[in-house]
């Protein structure tokens, strides 16, 4: 019983009491929340396209890559710190929320498939020029990344709306 213990410490905590309870508080860090997480989502989406070959076929996708995820990265905790804020809140609620769960899940498969195309595949594609054909390796890597964010968005909005 570790879990559900740690959850109600979390939402008891005067931060978590505090975003709960406060007026200002839960709107403002869900809107940080949601615009860093469209950050996240939209650089993303532009290498993933790139991997596709469907936009910006005139850079590299090592230019892409180098360009963009500086700003995924930042993003990213931002978002992060933001959703852990708001988890902290009503942790015990969330914990047992269904697309809360799906959300979380979604955000594994995109860190193991974030990892894969950097570990396995992003070498065999960083130092090909404009013309190079894109491997099937990464094209995989760039729809699936694009079809778990997708995932990742869908439950984190639908979980705002169910109990």
């Amino acid at each position: 019983m570790v879990i559900p213990e740690f959850l109600t410490w979390l939402e008891n905590t005067a931060l978590g009491t505090e975003v709960r309870q406060s007026t200002w508080m839960f709107p403002t860090i869900e809107t940080v929340h949601v615009l860093a997480t469209v950050m996240v989502v939209g650089s993303v989406t532009m290498l993933d396209l790139r991997l596709l070959n469907v936009a910006y076929r005139d850079r590299t996708i090592r230019e892409m890559h180098e360009d963009i995820l500086p700003w995924t990265w930042a993003s990213f905790i931002v978002a992060a710190i933001a959703g852990s804020l708001l988890f902290s809140s009503s942790a015990t609620k969330y914990y047992h929320n269904f697309t809360f769960r799906m959300k979380m899940l979604f955000l594994l498969l995109v860190a193991i498939n974030a990892a894969s195309f950097e570990l396995l595949t992003y070498r065999r594609v960083a130092n090909s020029d404009r013309e190079t054909p894109i491997p099937l390796a990464a094209k995989i890597a760039g729809a699936v990344g694009l079809l778990l964010w997708i995932g990742v968005v869908a439950f984190g909005r639908w979980t705002g709306f169910t109990k």
